[in-house]
């Protein structure tokens, strides 16, 4: 019933908005609405980075609560392929750090920000699409959910400039992902745009 009402009130609004925005606030009320995969972003700070900033970027060892099989680096390597799109000059740690071990890497290498991430929970609502295709059990269908955790320092100083949590969550649509991990990438581009003050 909610889904209907806010398909009507979309139609409704339709005559009043250009088709780009038509489609913004579709995909968002379809995410909220459960039916697309959906995330939000909270931020402690709109700090905004120079443009010509060099940023190293590290996950910590911490193993997301409800989903221990996750890729030990998956958020570094994904932040890694999100801020390569905004940043001129990216790098990233090839295995988790600590800390403390991730502000002197970024030091020694001459980086002025560290983004240190963490995946600091996950559930696997239905596993892989070929295990559901096994099953076929309707009791098994639910929604991918994953929470990240990002500290953006400024190298130097060791300052902490602002903080991010972003909570993940898959749409029925795409209940069959092969795991949380798939739903990273666009927020952490999010993220790495509004970093440039972009949107």
């Amino acid at each position: 019933m909610r889904t209907l009402l806010i398909v009507l009130g979309m139609l409704s609004l339709a005559g009043c908005m250009k088709p780009s925005d038509m489609q913004q606030q579709a995909g968002y009320y379809m995410g909220d609405a459960g039916l697309l995969n959906h995330y939000r972003i909270e931020r402690s700070s709109t700090w905004v980075l120079q443009s010509d900033s060099k940023l190293y970027i590290a996950q910590g060892h911490f193993l997301p609560i409800g989903e221990p099989y996750a890729r030990p680096n998956v958020v570094a390597e994904e932040a890694f392929a999100a801020a390569v799109e905004v940043f001129p000059v990216v790098r990233r740690s090839p295995q988790p750090l600590g800390l403390e071990e991730a502000l002197a890497e970024a030091g020694s290498f001459g980086y002025d920000y560290l983004l240190y991430t963490r995946f600091a929970a996950a559930e696997d609502a239905v596993g892989s699409r070929e295990e559901w295709e096994t099953s076929e059990q309707w009791g098994d269908v639910g929604r991918d959910r994953g929470v990240l955790q990002l500290m953006l320092l400024e190298v130097g100083s060791r300052h902490l400039v602002d903080y991010a949590r972003i909570e993940i969550r898959g749409g029925f649509l795409h209940f069959y992902n092969a795991s949380p991990d798939d739903l990273l990438r666009p927020p952490l581009q999010d993220y790495t745009r509004q970093l440039l003050g972009r949107h």
